[in-house]
């Protein structure tokens, strides 16, 4: 397996790469790896003939008062992460080499940004765009794979590359859970023995919307107003939102059916978690 530090040789890899044939796959991460980015990268590994994993803590998605600096890095322990799990390149750039002197473009998807994550993280998805742009375009791979747990964020790279004409297949991959339903997420290892305890009611709040949901409700208020409750008993949780949206649009929805996104971001202590169900 290689490890790739700049731009430059990853551009002539990629280069090298499409001249000889080969499908390329791209499974963007911030590093911190758990099982499931793993599970994305052999998604990739099953698709792709090279798997390229990027592995860069990007500043422009995070707010001036979250947590770039003291999110995980270990570059060596992931590099070794991905290798088992089918990846061939390590792409592992510093950011004066993504962003260097005079940056001055953003990518900025509308509408699908305005509400959900993006009306509590102003600037956030601009972030994820352009540094998604810039990889696509960097490593130039036949498909890349995001992962369904950040349900608004794979709608928006969706639709970047729909209206950008960037000839990259989007793959989803399913969201992986611990044993007892919470969502893997690099910010787990934030929450304390009592808040990690509560955090399983994110997900059993969505199985509780599943389940009224199967049995004939479509009320969207009833539905989020049940979750609410159930979430609300828990003492170290407070919701940042809660919401039913059309999953192509990002818009509320009354109603609950088919391509509904029920979506919600709630802080445990001070780490903030998010979780979605797409009916």
């Amino acid at each position: 397996m290689e490890t790739i530090r700049t731009v430059a040789e990853m551009e002539r890899r990629a280069s090298e790469l499409r001249e000889s044939g080969a499908v390329i796959g791209l499974v963007p991460t911030m590093g911190a790896l758990h099982e499931g980015h793993l599970s994305l990268i052999r998604r990739a590994a099953g698709l792709a003939d090279t798997v390229v994993v990027s592995i860069f803590v990007n500043p422009t998605q995070f707010g001036p008062s979250e947590d770039f600096e003291s999110y995980p890095r270990d570059v060596e322990r992931d590099a070794a992460l991905a290798g088992e799990a089918g990846c061939d390149i390590v792409f592992a750039p510093e950011a004066h080499d993504v962003y260097p002197a005079h940056y001055a473009t953003v990518v900025h998807v509308q509408h699908l940004t305005r509400r959900l994550c993006g009306a509590f993280r102003p600037g956030h998805f601009d972030g994820v765009t352009t540094v998604v742009a810039k990889l696509l375009n960097i490593v130039r791979p036949h498909l890349a794979v995001f992962g369904r747990k950040d349900g608004q964020q794979l709608a928006v790279i969706e639709r970047m590359v729909a209206d950008l004409d960037m000839g990259v297949r989007i793959v989803p991959g399913d969201t992986v859970r611990e044993p007892d339903g919470l969502a893997m997420s690099s910010r787990n290892s934030y929450l304390s023995d009592a808040e990690r305890e509560d955090a399983v009611v994110l997900s059993q709040a969505l199985e509780l919307a599943r389940g009224l949901f199967d049995s004939g409700e479509t009320n969207a208020a009833l539905v989020v107003g049940r979750m609410r409750e159930m979430i609300e008993s828990k003492e170290t949780t407070e919701i940042q939102y809660i919401e039913a949206v059309d999953r192509a649009t990002m818009d509320p929805v009354a109603e609950l059916g088919e391509n509904v996104m029920i979506a919600m971001a709630v802080f445990l202590g001070k780490t903030r978690l998010i979780d979605n169900m797409v009916l």
